[in-house]
């Protein structure tokens, strides 16, 4: 049986799984996690329930933590996009949980929050942004973030933000990254 320690994850990240509880990786943490450790771009499909926000967060934590670099004013390090104001959350929850006891700093912006709020939250520089299409776009418009920096994408329910018409979104969000940058898309069909 494969554990967490096999798949090439830090003492650090082992020790966070560990007191989470996490014994066992599930199918897609097996397969993705190594091909992400190892600066791979991937598409991931599981089900729903399967732990793809670890397949993704856990190994984008890691090289972060690792770099020891931090973002500049309004820049960020790595995108995750998500289709839903509850997914969003969901996602920065459990991110949370992955970077204690690390420097990682990780925000999220949705609509139907306060926009200056996000605004303030953007302006030291973050290292995980976790966001809906929209609203990153009305922040980026703004000029209270700047995506030129990231070096990691990360399109969670990535056929769902399609289905819900963000395709135009997306678009104008990827020609504002750079061209060199590791793309992961995670689905759950």
């Amino acid at each position: 049986m494969t554990t967490f320690a096999d798949l090439g994850l830090s003492p650090a990240i082992l020790r966070s799984l560990s007191v989470l509880g996490f014994e066992t990786p599930t199918p897609i943490q097996a397969q993705a996690i190594p091909m992400l450790l190892q600066g791979h771009d991937l598409l991931g499909l599981a089900q729903t329930g399967t732990g793809k926000t670890a397949a993704f967060g856990l190994p984008l934590v890691q090289q972060l933590a690792a770099d020891g670099a931090k973002p500049a004013p309004k820049t960020i390090r790595a995108l995750i996009l998500a289709p839903t104001r509850e997914l969003v959350n969901q996602i920065a929850a459990n991110l949370r949980t992955y970077v204690r006891g690390t420097p990682l700093k990780i925000n999220l912006v949705v609509g139907g929050a306060s926009i200056n709020v996000q605004c303030r939250n953007l302006e030291r520089g973050t290292d995980i942004l976790v966001a809906t299409p929209g609203r990153l776009l009305d922040l980026v418009e703004r000029r209270a973030v700047f995506l030129d920096s990231a070096r990691f994408l990360v399109l969670d329910e990535a056929d769902q933000m399609l289905d819900l018409g963000f395709i135009h979104a997306l678009r104008a969000i990827v020609r504002l990254l750079p061209a060199k940058r590791q793309t992961l898309f995670f689905s759950a069909t």
